[in-house]
């Protein structure tokens, strides 16, 4: 089962509205499943609406951000717990202790950070946590390259399935509710 769940995204909305939706839509899910949301502690972007729609559900979460990027992302208030650390690093290293499942939505080049360290971490073993995308067609970029990669000899044949594509917050809702061992 899955308690706490991690999430890669924006620091601003996009243009297309419907990912300002997914954000709200995945930080309710995660209060009405009870699941904590583990993410960067911001108040812009998709962050900032993911974590404001879990809080007014009922939900919990856990911020945790670089002292750096306190001024440019501001911390949101009211958060069950808030951890300001002293770098990029220390932020990420955290955030995967305090989580059992990975998630990303769309993002600039800090989501794309995120979440290919999370993918490395995962291909070498470091941890065996699922990693899902969501976002429409955003991801489709990415996992055409994941494979493009691979078919030039310059990852394992499986490195396209490191992350699963998720097709919309009710794929997420059925892959909260499976235990660990089921993701695969």
């Amino acid at each position: 089962m899955i308690r706490s769940l991690l999430l890669f995204c924006g620091s601003r909305t996009g243009h297309d509205p419907v990912h300002a939706e997914l954000a709200a839509g995945l930080g309710r899910l995660c209060a009405a499943r009870g699941v904590t949301l583990v993410y960067g502690g911001g108040r812009v972007g998709l962050m900032g609406i993911a974590a404001r729609a879990c809080k007014a559900d009922g939900g919990r979460v856990i911020g945790i951000i670089p002292r750096l990027l306190m001024t440019s992302e501001v911390a949101q208030d009211g958060l069950d717990e808030l951890h300001v650390v002293e770098t990029l690093h220390e932020r990420k290293a955290l955030m995967h202790r305090r989580s059992d499942a990975i998630i990303a939505l769309p993002g600039s080049i800090g989501t794309l950070d995120e979440l290919f360290e999370s993918l490395t971490w995962r291909e070498l073993g470091i941890h065996d946590k699922p990693i899902w995308l969501l976002g429409g067609g955003y991801w489709a970029p990415l996992t055409g390259l994941l494979a493009h990669i691979a078919a030039a000899g310059f990852g394992p044949p499986h490195l396209d399935r490191l992350a699963e594509t998720l097709d919309n917050l009710e794929s997420l809702s059925e892959k909260l509710g499976q235990a660990p061992s089921d993701h695969h």
